[in-house]
């Protein structure tokens, strides 16, 4: 079953989400298996981040690879959210949204 994993962590910068993202490339997990969709929002000075996965188990399976990215960019506190996934409905312009 498709879950919603949401990501806070007080004053989650800009600069740590670009070192994660770098750093999770590097590590070859930048697109990693059964994440469908990712978004990175909020204030700049606290930023969040919402994925929808396949299923829990492959979040937890790229969690093996994150946690140690995150530690090592400096972020130590982070709360993360299951909610199981009722519907997607996926827009005509979703193919075209860049990030």
């Amino acid at each position: 079953m498709a879950v919603v994993v949401r990501f806070t962590n007080e004053g989650f910068t800009p600069d740590q989400y670009e070192q994660v993202k770098t750093k999770l490339e590097e590590a070859g997990a930048g697109t990693p298996p059964g994440r469908l969709y990712h978004v990175c929002f909020g204030d700049p000075n606290n930023l969040r981040v919402s994925d929808i996965w396949d299923s829990k188990e492959s979040f937890e399976r790229f969690g093996e690879t994150l946690r140690p990215i995150l530690e090592e960019v400096g972020v130590t506190n982070s709360n993360l959210e299951f909610f199981d996934v009722h519907n997607i409905i996926v827009g005509e312009s979703a193919a075209s949204a860049t990030s």
